[in-house]
């Protein structure tokens, strides 16, 4: 299960991350459109270096270097102006698509891509599904790549997302739009362990 920032500063933040890192968070996107380049570093060195292996960056990617970060997200822009035989700068990158077409046309250097939104979203008022992904999951010929349910995902609606071939969720505002977003990730977390192996 991954959980990705709050594109906006939360009250308690870096605590709220180092919490979710002790309960065994997996991966945690960084996903700041607005930050300056200062920002985000001043934000990832706040975040214990023993956690660095398991942040994603989405943008600011010469930050890598720096912290030796081993994981970046392209989003779908940026994937667009890069070629199919593009070498991975980093060990493990993903991506984000729309559609099951553009999933099952992505290159293999991509370990996994968020598609969506799946459900309507928790953190973006009015943005919503233009069709139905649950439905186009029989349409997946990508198998290289493992693809991420995102968009509305809540402890609700978890299993009905997984059943239908996901490999995993990816949870955004059922995180910081909650009041105790820890208790809501272990909710989510004991979830997914139930039902993927």
């Amino acid at each position: 299960m991954i959980v990705i920032s709050n594109p906006t500063e939360i009250v308690n933040e870096i605590n709220i991350i180092h919490a979710l890192f002790e309960e065994s968070m997996e991966l945690f996107h960084i996903r700041k459109p607005d930050t300056s380049e200062e920002e985000l570093r001043c934000y990832i060195a706040a975040i214990d270096s023993k956690y660095h292996s398991k942040l994603v960056l989405h943008q600011h990617y010469n930050l890598v270097a720096e912290f030796q970060l081993e994981r970046l997200h392209f989003t779908e822009k940026v994937r667009q102006t890069i070629s199919d035989t593009y070498q991975k700068p980093v060990p493990f990158l993903s991506t984000s698509v729309h559609t099951i077409a553009d999933f099952n046309n992505l290159a293999e250097s991509y370990d996994y891509a968020f598609i969506g939104p799946i459900y309507p979203s928790i953190s973006k008022l009015d943005y919503k599904p233009t069709q139905n992904l649950l439905k186009q999951t029989k349409e997946r010929n990508n198998w290289k790549t493992k693809w991420i349910a995102l968009g509305g995902i809540s402890a609700e609606n978890i299993v009905a997302t997984l059943t239908q071939g996901f490999d995993d969720v990816a949870l955004l505002g059922t995180i910081w739009n909650s009041t105790n977003p820890i208790q809501n990730f272990k909710k989510c977390q004991k979830i997914v362990h139930t039902y993927l192996p």
